[in-house]
């Protein structure tokens, strides 16, 4: 972030933005409105927040002012604006999400603010990871690194995704968020079927579609929508998939343990992992580019189009990839004519069949993350 700009930077709580806010800005004044006597004297006398900054330390105030939790407090970004706007100060607010900001009308600052995203951890920042320990164990930091990540995940989920919504005042209908996250979970990364999870929960269609908007207003989810370029075949247009930002919450959530490097279960959770990079790249890089799925009515499909069809995507857990498995990246080459058509698989040594390249997970993430597959 260059000097003089002000950001938002949002992600779910345990992605680790304190601990990198405090240690790049070490020098900054740190508001932390977790803590909560901090919490109350801003929430009854919001004027103090610009009153005690003014009386600062001016060699302090050269550096960004870092507000943590900064959706506790919508009406604390009037104080902030007025003070980027007049003093020339400048800020990085850190949060959960910018919902309950929004719903509070609270101020976005117009603009004045860059939007950074934290994830959890992704594979270039491990060092040797292994594929079972990330597809069990999830990337949040202290969830990666616990000896117990089973109770670590469970309290996660229990104490701080539900409730996040809950005591965020984001629903008002707890059994029924209750039953959904619980039927989401079970269908993560297929394409989600409206009218089952509402009978499931006992709500309408309608309230299932703002659910899911709400797991995405809080970066705890991002759907993808299919691909909607002009085709020969009748696909799926209506329906999207759904991704929790977190493979171990994902199978936490469905009591999931995958103890080997094939099956079912294995294939899910690799699929889940190679989006979960491919969205962090993305964000990280603040590249533009679409990722979608596609899928027609007869069910033929492909994991991943990105760019705009430019690079279709196959995802499979399998150690050896066999005809049947390039079926999908066939019919779409044949239809959108991709740059390139990539299969990413468990095999250990690339190959190329039939103009598809087979490519092992740990190739296909080094070329994604040096640039050479998207730039």
């Amino acid at each position: 972030m260059p000097e003089m700009q002000s950001a938002f930077l949002w992600g779910a709580r345990k992605t680790g933005k304190s601990t990198f806010l405090k240690s790049n800005f070490a020098e900054s004044i740190y508001i932390d409105l977790l803590q909560s006597d901090v919490f109350l004297k801003y929430l009854k006398e919001p004027q103090r927040f610009r009153e005690e900054l003014e009386a600062a330390e001016k060699n302090k105030l050269k550096f960004p002012v870092i507000v943590d939790e900064v959706q506790k407090l919508p009406h604390l970004l009037d104080e902030i604006h007025w003070l980027i706007e007049n003093k020339g100060y400048n800020f990085i607010l850190s949060g959960s999400s910018a919902r309950k900001v929004i719903r509070g009308k609270g101020n976005l600052l117009g603009g004045r603010a860059w939007r950074y995203v934290m994830l959890p951890l992704t594979t270039v920042e491990i060092k040797d990871y292994k594929l079972l320990d990330v597809l069990n164990k999830g990337l949040i930091p202290s969830h990666y690194l616990s000896l117990n990540y089973k109770k670590s995940l469970k309290s996660y989920i229990n104490d701080y995704l539900r409730e996040e919504v809950f005591n965020e005042g984001l629903t008002r209908n707890i059994p029924a968020f209750s039953r959904f996250f619980d039927a989401m979970g079970y269908s993560h990364g297929e394409l989600s079927n409206y009218s089952n999870i509402a009978r499931e929960c006992g709500v309408n269609e309608k309230t299932v579609k703002e659910y899911y908007q709400i797991l995405a207003d809080t970066l705890i989810g991002t759907k993808l929508e299919p691909f909607k370029k002009k085709q020969e075949r009748e696909v799926i247009k209506k329906a999207g998939k759904f991704y929790l930002f977190d493979i171990g919450v994902a199978g936490a959530i469905t009591k999931r343990t995958i103890t080997e490097e094939r099956g079912e279960l294995f294939g899910r959770a690799f699929e889940h992992f190679i989006f979960m990079e491919l969205n962090a790249y993305k964000l990280y890089n603040d590249y533009d580019f679409e990722i979608n799925f596609w899928r027609t009515k007869t069910g033929i499909e492909v994991d991943f189009i990105l760019n705009s069809g430019e690079i279709a995507v196959e995802v499979k857990g399998s150690s050896y990839i066999k005809n049947a498995d390039l079926k999908g990246l066939y019919t779409f080459r044949q239809e959108h004519k991709p740059r390139r058509t990539i299969l990413v698989c468990n095999e250990r040594i690339p190959r190329i069949k039939n103009s598809i390249e087979i490519m092992p997970y740990r190739d296909f993430l080094k070329e994604l993350w040096r640039g050479e597959l998207i730039k």
